[in-house]
């Protein structure tokens, strides 16, 4: 039973009782207190009805953020794999200066100038990328890993 069918029933027993909301005094406070319930009642089953619609809402809302997480973040993991299933990234590499023992972050702009300056000691020196380009496998990605390249026997 809902609270506006209780108040109803409510207000059909004070109808039931024949009291004088005219004349007497009890029965105008009944009938006033009656009326506040059935407000309340009212204002209740619209908050009801308003927090359901708003659940469901959320729920919406919530599929549809999954499903963006989902997008966003599994194709972040398969761009970060090349085509030797190394997870490395291209864009920045890591070296010592000599000169200092600083490690830095370099990009490959400056890989290819071949001469860095140590931002630290102020220090120049060059980039020997033979070892770099020969890795063993030939895919250039640096790791020590084996590659099937189909030369099986």
């Amino acid at each position: 039973m809902t609270i506006s069918e209780k108040v109803a029933y409510l207000k059909g027993l004070a109808e039931g009782m024949k009291l004088d909301t005219e004349e007497s005094k009890e029965g105008k406070l009944i009938s006033v207190m009656i009326g506040i319930l059935e407000e309340v009642g009212l204002s209740i089953e619209d908050m009801e009805d308003n927090m359901e619609a708003m659940g469901e809402e959320i729920d919406a809302i919530s599929d549809d953020l999954s499903d963006v997480e989902k997008v966003v973040y599994d194709e972040d993991d398969e761009d970060d794999e090349d085509e030797c299933g190394c997870d490395e990234d291209d864009d920045f590499f890591e070296v010592e200066c000599p000169n200092c023992g600083q490690e830095l972050v370099i990009d490959e702009d400056v890989l290819e100038a071949g001469t860095v300056e140590c931002p630290n000691c102020k220090g120049k020196f060059v980039i020997d990328m033979g070892d770099c380009e020969d890795d063993g496998c030939g895919c250039g990605c640096g790791c020590d890993h084996d590659h099937d390249h189909g030369d099986e026997e």
